[in-house]
């Protein structure tokens, strides 16, 4: 088998004519060699991965009789677990590489699927072709992915799972690509390289996406010549990792020399000193509340060690373009929450990925909450005059709204403390709904139950009708339950047709339990369908919208499976959601590639011929 051509790495990029830059996807590097009757995704360490992703093998079944006149095949590419375009989880491809029983792979590979993100082609139908210049092997296989109709970017939200890598000419482009969205960094590779087998090559270079921090050092492990780092976090000395690279002879026996000295404390292994001795560090980013891949930059004598805090890390996370400062970071939000404002953006930044796409193209109105839960709140519309230049407006019936297409736009709202965000069922380019959605709302949170039971009755009426249906929490007492739409196919008067039969279907069944009755005086105990609300210029609360409740619950979407007697929306506060996505996967992942199978057209025909 192959072995891989490795980058090399350093801190500034080569420019000129004949270089080209590519995102570098945090992954496993691994190569697809496909033959006629044999697929085998191979490890750089030549370890056979068929088992460990078998999503990325399903995916290469199904392509097994368009792609036979491009055998026998092999691709050089990253596995990951993509985020956004732009960037994968180091987190979420380290789990899936620790886990051995085929059941929790299996479970792993519906939830958090994998890419295979493939950069480069080595051979062609029985052709090596290493030896060939870089620009023509990728020209061959782009050529080649749209042969097979396979996507020609990076996209999470796509259903194939083996995707294009594309390159970019304009480093200062792509550079800001990465920074915006924090990703692992980007390789630099010439045009004309030929690609040589197992070989740390100049060709190839790799330029990361460090962030940068000052610490205090706490100690020198003897055992393993790395020095151990802190910073102050809550009033505490807080360890937060140990790094050892980038120091040259003479400082690394300058800091060793330091510590020795002011030693309070020495054994056969370690040596501890007091905070005092401040460093600047390089570092990708914490993982786990620890510094990921930490390299020496310099001495800190500038700085004092109790300015070195978790905070100032924290905040120094690429969130917002440079000229907007986070206001009041610390600020608590919720009475009986520990979540600050910062913990709040940081919050939409990691669920953005999931949030955005049921943003785009929609005309927002938000709530504001400027002091959290402590005060006052109100309904926002019209973009405000302050708003910076990047935000995106769209003029509707008088009011310029907000359209929010981006990270920057979401995070700026977070820094006005925007808690909902509430989108129309159409996007600035529809002409008609983009999606069905039936508001099945309880007279209380009590009475959550009912919901529960309206919705296991209308799955059974949808998959009676071959439907594809999708279902989320509210985030308040309810749940609301979706049918995507194709764009520009159908009215409201046509979903109107649906939505008041399948009402009327409801309350008919048991009419001691809902009610369309729009008078709340007039409900008594029973629960509201409301399908009057689907309708031109009204609004739903946005998939993974934090509401303006004191338990901070999430407008959370749900798998059909989980719709059971012991669901309740007290499981869905926002400290809770980027762990259940990590862990669970999005249950709306596959929404917009059921917007086209979506078979609502037959039954509006059979509804019409009642």
């Amino acid at each position: 088998m192959l072995k891989p051509m490795l980058p090399t790495l350093i801190f500034e990029a080569p420019t000129g004519p004949n270089w080209v830059y590519e995102i570098k996807y945090d992954g496993f590097r691994a190569m697809l060699h496909w033959e006629k009757n044999q697929i085998q995704l191979i490890s750089r360490n030549g370890n056979l991965l068929n088992e460990q992703f078998p999503e990325i093998i399903k995916q290469c079944e199904e392509l097994s009789d368009v792609i036979k006149p491009y055998l026998p095949l092999v691709l050089d590419g990253e596995l990951c677990i993509l985020e956004s375009p732009s960037k994968a989880s180091f987190e979420l491809i380290q789990q899936r590489g620790r886990l051995r029983s085929e059941s929790k792979i299996a479970q792993a590979s519906v939830a958090r699927p994998a890419h295979y993100l493939v950069f480069d082609l080595l051979e062609l139908g029985g052709n090596r072709l290493m030896s060939q210049r870089f620009q023509d092997r990728k020209d061959e296989l782009e050529n080649l992915f749209a042969n097979l109709k396979l996507p020609g970017i990076a996209d999470p939200n796509k259903h194939e799972r083996i995707q294009f890598i594309t390159y970019e000419q304009d480093f200062n482009s792509i550079w800001a690509k990465t920074t915006k969205s924090s990703a692992e960094g980007i390789i630099a590779k010439k045009l004309d390289s030929t690609w040589d087998e197992g070989k740390r090559t100049s060709n190839w270079y790799k330029i990361k996406n460090w962030q940068v921090g000052a610490f205090f050092i706490l100690g020198y492990d003897k055992m393993n010549a790395f020095f151990h780092v802190g910073v102050i976090r809550n009033k505490q000395i807080y360890g937060i990792g140990l790094f050892s690279h980038g120091l040259n002879p003479d400082e690394r026996q300058a800091l060793l020399e330091v510590i020795k000295t002011n030693a309070v404390e020495e054994t056969t292994g370690f040596i501890k000193v007091e905070p005092g001795i401040c460093v600047e560090l390089f570092y990708l980013e914490l993982y786990k509340e620890q510094l990921r891949q930490p390299s020496f930059s310099k001495f800190r004598f500038d700085v004092e060690w109790q300015d070195c805090t978790w905070e100032k890390l924290v905040r120094n996370v690429p969130l917002l373009p440079e000229d907007i400062e986070i206001t009041h970071p610390d600020k608590p939000l919720w009475k009986d929450k520990s979540i600050t404002k910062l913990e709040y953006i940081h919050y939409l930044v990691e669920v953005s990925p999931f949030m955005l796409p049921f943003l785009k193209d929609r005309l927002l109105t938000v709530i504001r909450y400027p002091h959290g839960m402590y005060g006052e709140k109100f309904y926002q519309k019209n973009c405000p005059e302050y708003a910076p230049d990047f935000i995106q407006t769209s003029l509707s019936e008088g009011i310029e709204y907000i359209v929010c297409n981006d990270l920057e736009t979401l995070t700026w709202l977070g820094n006005q403390l925007s808690f909902e965000f509430h989108i129309p069922f159409q996007t600035i380019y529809s002409n008609g709904p983009s999606e069905i959605v039936f508001d099945l709302d309880p007279p209380s949170r009590d009475a959550f139950p009912l919901a529960k039971k309206a919705a296991t009755i209308l799955k059974e009426v949808f998959d009676g009708l071959k439907l594809i249906s999708f279902v989320k929490t509210s985030g308040n007492k309810g749940l609301q339950i979706y049918i995507p739409l194709p764009e520009n196919r159908f009215t409201y008067d046509d979903t109107r047709q649906f939505t008041e039969f399948i009402a009327n279907y409801l309350t008919t069944m048991e009419p001691d339990l809902f009610t369309t009755e729009r008078l709340k005086k007039n409900r008594g105990n029973r629960l509201y369908v409301d399908y009057v609300q689907h309708a031109e210029g009204k609004t739903i609360v946005a998939p993974y919208s934090v509401r303006g409740n004191d338990g901070a619950y999430v407008a959370t979407p749900l798998y059909w499976d989980e719709i059971t007697e012991d669901l309740s929306i007290e499981d869905f506060p926002l400290e809770s959601i980027i762990e259940r996505i990590n862990e669970k996967g999005c249950p709306f992942a596959h929404y917009f590639d059921a917007k086209e199978e979506q078979p609502f057209g037959p039954v509006l025909e059979f509804l019409r011929q009642k």
